[in-house]
């Protein structure tokens, strides 16, 4: 099982730990792509705040985060799962899982972010600010830098097991699964029951409880066809949209479509 994340906005500081070291990051075919990224933000931060600013869609408020990735290179390094905070984050509380849901976790989650393309949450990354919205003047839309070298890697990243796609929008222009791999793909909307709209706050907040769920159980669906029936057994109320109409329920995705899953919740918290 593959699960796909987006970042967060917020972020955990970096800490005082040993410096970035891009080598090390997962996913070696994304290292051209992630250099060619933080050299142009890292030169643009460190030589005109203003501009910086305005490209990164940034507050005055946020004028710090700035100087933050002018200092990328150099500033202290955690895991990902540490730097990433907010809701989803908050929810899926990697921090106080098991040993074993820990090492699932591990294989098993991929942050997408606009400056690394993505990474597991053991990698080491310094905190920064920079979503998959920015065009950056050297390099573009980011969502498009990263289209090619992700349609390289990430396939096989995928194995050949179910690809649990959580990401938001934005991150998710960035790779989008086709062919065999599309067919075993889910993708998964929170729902408020009584009124049947989504609400960013508990839509994040269940998603990230849905991830830990599943690493907490053990449980590994091979396709999106054992997720739904993973999530009913842990205690969510699923409703399916699969490729071909409701009679493919039970049946492989070889349609080339990914499944829409729809998460219904009664209470907001």
């Amino acid at each position: 099982m593959l699960v796909l994340l987006p970042p967060s906005e917020g972020k955990a500081s970096s800490g005082r730990g040993a410096p970035l070291k891009p080598d090390a990051l997962s996913l070696p075919g994304l290292s051209e792509a992630r250099e060619a990224v933080l050299n142009e933000l890292v030169e643009l931060c460190a030589a005109d705040e203003d501009k910086a600013r305005n490209v990164l869609g940034l507050s005055e408020g946020l004028r710090g985060e700035v100087a933050k990735n002018a200092g990328l290179r150099t500033a202290g390094a955690r895991p990902a799962g540490e730097i990433y905070t907010g809701v989803l984050y908050d929810a899926l509380d990697l921090a106080s899982l098991d040993a074993a849901a820990k090492r699932r976790a591990a294989r098993s989650l991929l942050v997408f972010s606009g400056l690394w393309g993505a990474v597991r949450v053991n990698d080491r990354i310094p905190s920064y600010r920079c979503s998959m919205g920015v065009k950056l003047p050297g390099l573009g839309a980011l969502g498009a830098h990263w289209r090619a070298p992700m349609a390289e890697v990430l396939p096989e990243v995928a194995g050949d097991g179910l690809v649990l796609d959580l990401r938001s929008s934005a991150y998710a222009a960035a790779w989008k699964p086709k062919g065999e791999v599309a067919g075993r793909t889910a993708t998964v909307r929170v729902l408020h029951a009584p009124t049947r709209k989504v609400v960013s706050h508990f839509n994040k907040a269940t998603k990230g409880r849905i991830v830990r769920s599943l690493l907490t159980a053990g449980a590994v669906p091979k396709g999106p066809a054992e997720l739904v029936e993973a999530l009913r057994d842990l205690g969510y109320e699923v409703e399916v949209d699969a490729p071909g109409g409701a009679g493919t329920v039970g049946k492989a995705g070889k349609t080339g479509k990914a499944w829409m899953l729809d998460v219904l919740v009664t209470e907001i918290h």
